[in-house]
């Protein structure tokens, strides 16, 4: 366990230096929040709603983070380190497919985690307020987190170098970022584009985190956990079976 914490450290500072993903999985959340504040301030979401524009984009905003994180930071992490023979140094060492992943998994829970709490307290700047449940919120926070990380997880660990990682991801991040929920209301779009973007993980995460922090109750959850435990289970998996050293 001190060997995990020790590499994680190492890990975290080295991403501190390049700067990308403290730019774009905290920095960039907080800048379109803040902006959206200073445009919306308290005004309610749609005239006689009972929460404001803010209130109802906040788990939009999260999410951001979350997209950022798991689709262009994860990916390029662990490529990175197979295109410097890093990963082929450590395959002699007891450090396996579970334990590389596993740091790279936990350095971007923290930045999803950071971004949380820079997005919350500025949003109490403009007096949010959650509306529904705390536990759940966090809870459909969690697990959206842990289905599209487990994503990034698999361009990772099977991509041949950084160039493939981020054509792959670059591919899976701007439809997941533009149709999800995150910059386009899913409520707007075509019926069958509903239908089509409900397979992302990040899709069913953002409704439920919606639906948590409003308070509101939209039937049965068992879809979008399914969802998301599905992918999760899918794309772990072969990360880990699959991995590659060189």
């Amino acid at each position: 366990m001190k060997r995990f914490f020790v590499y994680l450290k190492t890990e975290l500072k080295l991403s501190l230096r390049d700067m990308n993903m403290p730019i774009f999985a905290v920095i960039m959340p907080l800048i379109v929040f803040v902006i959206l504040g200073i445009i919306y301030g308290t005004k309610p979401a749609y005239d006689g709603a009972s929460y404001t524009f803010l209130e109802q984009t906040f788990g939009a905003a999260a999410a951001i983070a979350i997209c950022a994180g798991s689709l262009m930071g994860l990916p390029q992490a662990v490529s990175g380190l197979r295109e410097l023979k890093i990963l082929k140094r450590l395959r002699v060492t007891p450090a396996g497919p579970v334990f590389i992943l596993g740091v790279e998994l936990s350095m971007y829970i923290v930045y999803c985690i950071v971004s949380l709490a820079t997005l919350t307290a500025a949003a109490l700047l403009w007096g949010v307020r959650l509306h529904g449940s705390l536990p759940a919120f966090l809870g459909s926070w969690a697990l959206t987190m842990l289905s599209t990380l487990s994503i990034g997880m698999l361009v990772g660990g099977t991509a041949k170098d950084v160039k493939q990682a981020s054509v792959l991801a670059s591919i899976l991040y701007f439809p997941m970022l533009i149709f999800s929920g995150t910059t386009l209301p899913i409520e707007v779009m075509p019926a069958a584009m509903q239908k089509i973007v409900g397979v992302f993980p990040l899709t069913q995460g953002i409704t439920m985190m919606k639906q948590a922090f409003l308070g509101i109750s939209a039937g049965s959850v068992l879809l979008p956990v399914c969802v998301m435990l599905g992918v999760s289970a899918l794309c772990t998996a072969p990360s880990i079976r699959f991995f590659r050293w060189e």
